[in-house]
């Protein structure tokens, strides 16, 4: 032979290992011994094999648990069990486990010699790796579809608030995309003294529409007040009129509390808002006067 062969021997009774190095390290192979599965394991962690014989039945793991976790690790190597006990579910096992050939005790040099060279002559066997299932993909359909309605209900219920989140939040991300647009450009341009008149500019074009818009609520209750004033003026010259004016005005306080309420809803943001640009403005110019 060009060159040696690694052969390991698993086997409790030292003797089996005895007879494979007499009769196998004459033919140009090196034989390694190990009396359990534990230690056969070991040897293969250390060093490479070219061919393993084990025998089925010994403490701890067996031989076919043994060719098991020899056919994971290394599945190019040959693995050949030596058994006196063989049964077919052994049998099946091993042949699952992927063993090259099976040797029944006793042996004899014949046997030895010949398992061997069939082992080494034997074609190595790509191994296949079997695809995963997705824990998803192995549910039944009547699961998959209980899922997928559960989902398609949250999101119907989720629907209202995500719509409010963002009219809520998609007016106030636009002003501060403008303020900032126009924070920048004020800064790169060489005009910084005509900044209070910008930021006033731009706070008179949004603040427009709530203008109107307070115009149009309060300009019939100023009227209305006017009247009621007249009419209240008039009333106060008599005792009885007093008293009915005063009902009148706790009752018009109660109407109007609303509308002031809404007023000021409406009101104090844009008041906010423009104090802070005023306040920006102001610092602006003075950062601009300094420099």
């Amino acid at each position: 032979m060009s060159a040696l062969r690694k052969v390991l021997v698993v086997d409790d009774d030292a003797v089996v290992g005895k007879s494979f190095n007499r009769v196998l390290s004459s033919k140009g192979y090196i034989v390694t011994t190990a009396q359990n599965a534990h230690e056969a394991l070991k040897q293969i962690r250390e060093q490479e094999f070219d061919v393993v014989f084990t025998d089925i039945k010994m403490p701890g793991m067996d031989g076919v648990e043994l060719a098991e976790h020899v056919k994971s690790s290394r599945p190019w190597t040959p693995v050949v069990i030596i058994t006196g006990f063989g049964t077919t579910e052994n049998e099946s096992r091993a042949k699952a486990a992927g063993v090259s050939d099976f040797m029944r005790k006793p042996l004899s040099p014949e046997m030895i010699e010949a398992s061997a060279a069939k082992a080494m002559s034997a074609p190595v066997l790509s191994v296949v790796p079997v695809p995963e299932v997705s824990f998803s993909a192995a549910q039944p359909v009547e699961v998959l579809e209980k899922q997928h309605g559960f989902k398609s209900l949250a999101l119907a219920l989720a629907a209202p608030f995500i719509g409010l989140a963002y009219a809520v939040l998609l007016p106030l991300i636009g002003i501060a995309m403008l303020a900032w647009i126009g924070g920048k450009a004020l800064v790169q341009t060489q005009a910084a003294k005509r900044a209070p008149t910008y930021l006033k500019n731009v706070a008179l074009f949004f603040a427009a529409p709530f203008i109107g818009l307070v115009y149009a609520m309060s300009l019939p209750l100023v009227g209305i007040s006017i009247l009621a004033w007249s009419a209240g003026k008039a009333m106060m010259a008599n005792p009885k009129g007093r008293k009915l004016l005063t009902a009148l005005a706790t009752a018009g306080k109660l109407v109007a509390a609303p509308f002031i309420g809404l007023a000021y809803a409406v009101i104090m943001p844009l008041v906010g808002i423009a104090m802070l640009l005023g306040i920006g403005a102001k610092a602006l110019v003075s950062t601009r006067t300094a420099e």
